[in-house]
Formats: C-alpha cells, sequence, structure tokens
C-alpha cells in the first residue's frame, strides 16, 4: 500500500488541537469602551492594561516611548481625578499629554484629532455619564478614523448606560481580587479586574478575570461563568436566529 497518499498524522489532528490561550490586549480592535464604576479607578486601569499588552505584542517586552493622549471631560475629571503620572508604567511616563476638556463635546474633538495623529501611540478617553454629543455618530466617527489612521482608542465611560455603540469591542469592568505576591504573601498583588466582554466584532463575548503581572496580561475563566475559552469563533452551520 502507497502511504504517500495519505496525509500526516499531524494534519488529521491538527483540527481537534487546543487553541492557544487569548491574549486580551491583542484582538486588533482599534476603538474599544470600558464601562466602570467613578467609585474606583478600575475602568482607567483596565483601558491602560489592555492598551499596553497589545503594545507588548506588537512592539516586544520593551515599549518604546512614544507620545500618548488622555483626555477627561470635567464631569470625569471630578469623579476620578487626574492622571497620576509616578503611577504609570515607566514608558508611558514620559509621553502622557493630558487634555482637560470642559464639555463633552470638547473632548470628543480632542479624542477625534488624536486618532487621526499617526504620531501618537495611543489614545485614553474618559466621560462620564452618557451625554447627548456622544451618540451614534460621534461614536461612528471615532471607530472610522481611529481604523484609518491606525491609532488605537480606548474611551472610559464612567457610570454610564450601556448605549448604541459603534466600539468593536466594550467592556464592563470591577476590580477584582488581586492573586497573592510570589514572593511576600503580605505585599500587594498583581492588578486584577473582572472583566465582561458584552459586545465584540469578531469575538464571543464572556466573562473573565483579567491579572496583570508586568510581563502581560493574562485572562482566566471567571468562576460560575460560561466556559468562553480562547474566544474562537463558533461553528458557522448554525442558522441566522441562533446567533
Amino acid at each position: 500500500m502507497d502511504l504517500s497518499a495519505f496525509p500526516p498524522v499531524g494534519a488529521l489532528l491538527s483540527p481537534f488541537t487546543p487553541a492557544p490561550r487569548w491574549q486580551p490586549g491583542r484582538v486588533g480592535a482599534r476603538h474599544s469602551e470600558v464601562f466602570a464604576s467613578a467609585e474606583e479607578a478600575s475602568g482607567a486601569a483596565a483601558a491602560l492594561a489592555l492598551w499596553v499588552d497589545g503594545r507588548r505584542a506588537a512592539e516586544g517586552a520593551a515599549l518604546e516611548e512614544r507620545p500618548w493622549l488622555w483626555v477627561q471631560d470635567a464631569a470625569a475629571l471630578r469623579r476620578s481625578g487626574r492622571p497620576y503620572r509616578p503611577g504609570l508604567p515607566a514608558a508611558l511616563r514620559r509621553g502622557l499629554i493630558h487634555v482637560a476638556a470642559r464639555k463633552a463635546e470638547d473632548a470628543l474633538f480632542a479624542l477625534e484629532e488624536g486618532v487621526r495623529c499617526r504620531d501618537l501611540a495611543g489614545v485614553i478617553g474618559e466621560i462620564a455619564g452618557n451625554p447627548r454629543a456622544l451618540d451614534f455618530t460621534a461614536s461612528r466617527r471615532l471607530s472610522l478614523a481611529a481604523e484609518r489612521h491606525g491609532v488605537p482608542l480606548f474611551l472610559v465611560r464612567l457610570d454610564a448606560a450601556r448605549d448604541l455603540s459603534s466600539a468593536r469591542m466594550r467592556w464592563q469592568v470591577r476590580a477584582a481580587m488581586s492573586p497573592p505576591a510570589r514572593w511576600n504573601p503580605q505585599a500587594p498583588g498583581a492588578p486584577a479586574w473582572h472583566a465582561e466582554l458584552f459586545r465584540a466584532r469578531g469575538h464571543v463575548p464572556g466573562e473573565w478575570i483579567l491579572t496583570d503581572d508586568e510581563h502581560g496580561l493574562d485572562a482566566s475563566q471567571h468562576p460560575g461563568a460560561p466556559d468562553h475559552g480562547d474566544l474562537a469563533a463558533a461553528a458557522g452551520d448554525r442558522s441566522l436566529a441562533a446567533r
């Protein structure tokens, strides 16, 4: 029997090989929204962690020091305060450009101008509540500009309801218990968040515990949540009604 006509065993088994673990910051969405309470700093912290993890994937472990933009409207500034530069990752401290906008309209203008600037490594925004200016049209403008110019945007929505948006990925986050420190159980552990991805284009929504250990962002299955694995797409032979 001529065995050369048969495919190798590895090719037969490859469809059943478990997919690699999902890397939260490496999913390629240019425009993301992070919903969080203003009573804790989880929204901005999670947005920064997701963005930095994506940069690590693109630039390697040593992040390039490039300018980046952080925009807050007046309501967000009152609720969460200004960015604390010494608390940022070392590679982000020198390049921070902070804009304190008076109104949501001004913040949206600054955000759109920011994502149009290819010299920026990324844009972080904080807007409180559900201002009328942040409608679907404004969201769509941000999505198109971010995708056209390749500048990632993470918009933190403080104390906001889940309204209509064109953001490619939409998260609901809150603080989670940190894992024990490796060498000193009495020391603070790595930052952690309970993160629900409730809308994503091209990815299955789900819930995870995100942990940032300074070497990368890790996602573990949230206890009690359905197994969403690595966000691999489901089989495509279902009816439209089942999607």
